[in-house]
């Protein structure tokens, strides 16, 4: 009995040493502000209000699912008529005279590749990506390509232009090397492109989402990858063309207005709308680009009318694939009369048509940009 009360009472002495230990640990761990003292609270309870949420965004893609397909479909369809016609009129009718023309058939070229890509961003959009991870790479990378190269084409076009109609005495003389100039120029636009889009070739693939299969762009830093492809796009693909082409078409409008000539007018309106429309169906999803690329993303709500906006603007700005054929050839007289002699060749239309639609023939006060054979009738 000695022996047992002994060790009962040492027993006791233990606890009395931890019982403290263990309660200025657990103050220690949870604060003693966050410990209740209200008596109606049996427990402390924590507060969830500041952990992020998942943002649920079935009704974006739900919008995405209905309007891209079908704008998507709209602009390829439209889109290759008007680059195919322009394809056919260079080839068929023999008519690559000059540096204009050579950009012209490479714009076609680049507008074409770009609208063959739009199907199958419509099939992952409506239902999910079919066609593997190698074409998810090889249409990316098209993509990408077509966009830049389509890009730096219009850019060219207006340096071109500007060299014809500024520096028209140089331009005359040097005919042939601008000819070999533009050739070079548009093989380089072309490797310099695909040098663009070598990080869509190397990082995209197809990713497995909630059961659906999606052609993206993923790395171990996305965040870092996705701002630095946003911010070559908005520079490349925005900001230089848009810079050198209203500085190329300010100098033109300045040496037409000097020209003591009636169609001046008509030559500045040409270019007057490509810049208007080159900025209207541009600048919306780059500057909605630009503020996805710096949006932290916390409110839920903002982040999908953000989505919203940029597949709208999205949609907006591949019209301009649509657009580059009538703003800078189809609008021309001797386009249009290529046209009309194609279709005699193929039967659609009869020689009478032909001569009542070509009877208003050009005066010889025209505009100095078609007796240079330039591919619009009054080309900027």
């Amino acid at each position: 009995m000695p022996i047992s009360m002994a060790a009962h009472i040492q027993g006791l002495q233990q606890i009395s040493y931890i019982v403290p230990i263990v309660m200025a640990t657990f103050q220690l761990a949870v604060g003693e502000d966050n410990v209740s003292t209200d008596e109606n609270v049996p427990y402390s309870t924590m507060d969830y209000s500041d952990l992020q949420t998942v943002c649920q965004k079935g009704d974006v893609r739900t919008f995405r699912s209905s309007f891209l397909p079908a704008m998507y479909t709209i602009i390829c369809l439209v889109g290759l008529a008007g680059n195919g016609l322009v394809m056919i009129r260079y080839l068929y009718f023999n008519r690559l005279k000059n540096g204009t023309d050579y950009y012209m058939l490479n714009l076609a070229i680049a507008d074409i590749v770009f609208l063959l890509t739009l199907p199958f961003w419509a099939v992952s959009v409506a239902k999910n990506w079919v066609f593997g991870s190698e074409m998810c790479k090889i249409i990316y990378c098209l993509y990408k390509m077509s966009f830049f190269s389509g890009m730096f084409l219009l850019m060219c076009v207006s340096m071109e232009r500007y060299f014809a109609i500024v520096q028209a005495p140089s331009a005359h003389r040097h005919r042939s090397k601008t000819v070999l100039i533009s050739k070079l120029s548009s093989l380089g636009i072309w490797v310099f492109a695909f040098l663009l889009s070598i990080p869509e070739l190397l990082y995209s693939g197809v990713n497995n989402n909630g059961g659906v299969n999606m052609c993206i762009i993923f790395s171990n830093s996305i965040q870092s990858l996705s701002a630095k492809l946003k911010i070559s796009q908005m520079f490349f693909g925005f900001f230089l063309p848009l810079i050198i082409m209203a500085l190329c078409y300010c100098m033109i409008i300045r040496k037409l207005l000097q020209a003591r000539n009636f169609e001046k007018y008509k030559a500045i309106k040409v270019i007057i709308a490509i810049v208007i429309v080159f900025v209207a169906f541009q600048l919306p999803y780059n500057s909605v680009m630009l503020i996805k690329t710096f949006d932290n993303g916390t409110d839920c709500e903002a982040s999908k009318k953000l989505d919203i906006a940029d597949d709208v603007t999205y949609s907006l700005a591949c019209f301009r694939c649509c657009l580059n054929p009538f703003l800078y050839a189809i609008i021309g007289i001797k386009f249009r009369n290529d046209l009309c002699k194609l279709f005699k060749d193929i039967g659609c239309l009869s020689q009478e048509k032909i001569t009542e639609w070509s009877s208003a023939k050009p005066s010889r006060r025209t505009s100095f940009a078609m007796d240079t054979e330039t591919t619009t009738t009054f080309s900027p």
